[in-house]
C-alpha cells in the first residue's frame, strides 16, 4: 500500500506503508506517517497499490481516518471501496481532505480518450501511464491499457476511453506520459481528449502526432505534452469566440525544439539531480520542463556526455535566452556545464547557449539564466 498526500504548497513523495505500521487489528490498521512541514494545509490522498502484476490480491477498504498529532484537527471517511476498481483496473483511490471550517473539493470522473493507430495490437505487451495536472495538483500515473472503455476501430485508426476518478484537478495543463514495452515496437499515438464524465464540455484537447520507437532494453520512454487547446460548449463559445480561436490555433504554432546538453570534461562534473530549462524567445516563453528522458544515456549528465532531449511547446518566435539549472537532490548534485544547443525545427536554426561554470545548487538559485 502506498499513499501520497496533497498540501496548498506541493505534495508528498509516495510513501510505503509497509514500514510505518504503528498499531494493527483485525480489521483497522494504524500509521504514523512524518509529512513534511513545508506541504501546507493538506487537501487530498491518494491511496493505492504500487504493485503492477495481475496476480496481487484485492485491498478492500472500508473507512480512512486521518490526525493532525499537533492540533488534534481529525478528518474521516467512509470509502467501501476495493482496489483494483474493476477485475482489471485503475489500482489507485483518491479523496478530498475536509478540515473544520475549510471546504473540501470534490471528487470528478474523468474520460481520458485516446486516438492511436496501433496501440490496441500491441496492449498485451506495452505498458503505458498517463499522468494528467490541472491547477489543483495531478492524477499521479494511471494505467491507460488495463481497463479500456468504448473501444472503436476504423481501418488503421483507433480510439478507446480511460476511466479515472480523481479529486477535481481544476483547469488541465498538461500530461505526462509513460511508455515501456517488453518487446520492440513502435507505437503511434495522434491526441488525448479529456473531459469530465458528467459534462459534455469542456474537453481539453493535447494533440502529440508522434510515433514512438519503443525499445525493450532500454528504460521508459517520457514525454511532457501540454494542452493544445480546449473545445468549449455553446455557452461559452457565444462569450469566449475570439479566444477560442486564438486556442485552436496553437495546434498549428506548437513548435518542436531538440536540446543538446554538454556536460563537462572535468572531474566531478556530473550531476544526479533533477534538470530542468525554460526557453524564452522574443514572442513569449515556454513551461518548465524536466530534462530526464535522454536520447542516448540512460543516466543523462555524465562527466563528458552530450544528452539530447526533444520537446514540444508553443510559438516562442526567435530565442534568446534560457534559464537551466537543477533541484541539487542527489548524492552528486554538482554539475559543471559547459554549454547548450537548441535546435528549432520550425525556423531550421541552430542556438548555442555557453556556460563553461559549475551549476551549484549551494551557490545559486534553481535557474541560471544565460542570454544568447
Amino acid at each position: 500500500i502506498v499513499m501520497v498526500f496533497y498540501g496548498r504548497n506541493g505534495k508528498s513523495n509516495p510513501v510505503s506503508m509497509e514500514n510505518e505500521v504503528e498499531h494493527q487489528t483485525k480489521n483497522q490498521i494504524t500509521y504514523d506517517i512524518h509529512l513534511p512541514s513545508d506541504l501546507g494545509m493538506l487537501y487530498k490522498v491518494r491511496l493505492g497499490l504500487q504493485s503492477l502484476e495481475n496476480n496481487i490480491s484485492q485491498l478492500s477498504l472500508r473507512h480512512f481516518k486521518i490526525q493532525n498529532t499537533s492540533t488534534l484537527d481529525t478528518f474521516s471517511l467512509t470509502i467501501n471501496k476495493t482496489l483494483p476498481l474493476s477485475p482489471n483496473g485503475d489500482r489507485w483511490v483518491e479523496f478530498p481532505i475536509q478540515w473544520p471550517l475549510k471546504e473540501a473539493l470534490s471528487v470528478v470522473t474523468y474520460h481520458l480518450t485516446v486516438f492511436s493507430r496501433n496501440i490496441l495490437n500491441e496492449s498485451n505487451l506495452v505498458h503505458m501511464t498517463a499522468c494528467i495536472y490541472g491547477t489543483h495538483g495531478d492524477t499521479g500515473d494511471r494505467s491507460l491499457l488495463q481497463s479500456l472503455q468504448n473501444v472503436q476501430q476504423r481501418e488503421k485508426n483507433e480510439s478507446f476511453i480511460v476511466i479515472m476518478d480523481a479529486v477535481d484537478l481544476g483547469e488541465l495543463e498538461k500530461i505526462v506520459l509513460l511508455i515501456s514495452s517488453k518487446t520492440d515496437c513502435k507505437l503511434d499515438i495522434k491526441k488525448f481528449h479529456v473531459q469530465e464524465a458528467a459534462k459534455e464540455h469542456p474537453i481539453y484537447v493535447f494533440e502529440v502526432n508522434e510515433e514512438f520507437s519503443v525499445n525493450a532494453n532500454k528504460p521508459k520512454i517520457k514525454r511532457e505534452i501540454p494542452g493544445s487547446f480546449v473545445i468549449r460548449g455553446e455557452k461559452q463559445k457565444n462569450d469566449t469566440h475570439n479566444n477560442l480561436n486564438k486556442e485552436g490555433s496553437q495546434v498549428k504554432n506548437l513548435t518542436e525544439y531538440t536540446i543538446k546538453v554538454y556536460t563537462g570534461d572535468k572531474r566531478g562534473a556530473g550531476t544526479d539531480a533533477n534538470v530542468h530549462i525554460i526557453l524564452f524567445g522574443d514572442e513569449d516563453k515556454s513551461e518548465v520542463f524536466q530534462l530526464s528522458q535522454s536520447l542516448e544515456h540512460q543516466n543523462p549528465f555524465e562527466r563528458g556526455k552530450v544528452d539530447t532531449f526533444k520537446i514540444k511547446t508553443k510559438k516562442l518566435g526567435s530565442l534568446r535566452s534560457i534559464e537551466i539549472g537543477h533541484d541539487g537532490k542527489g548524492f552528486a548534485s554538482g554539475w559543471f556545464l559547459e554549454k547548450v544547443e537548441i535546435t528549432d525545427a520550425a525556423r531550421n536554426s541552430v542556438h548555442c547557449f555557453k556556460c563553461n561554470r559549475s551549476v551549484d545548487q549551494s551557490i545559486i538559485t534553481p535557474y541560471m539564466l544565460f542570454s544568447f
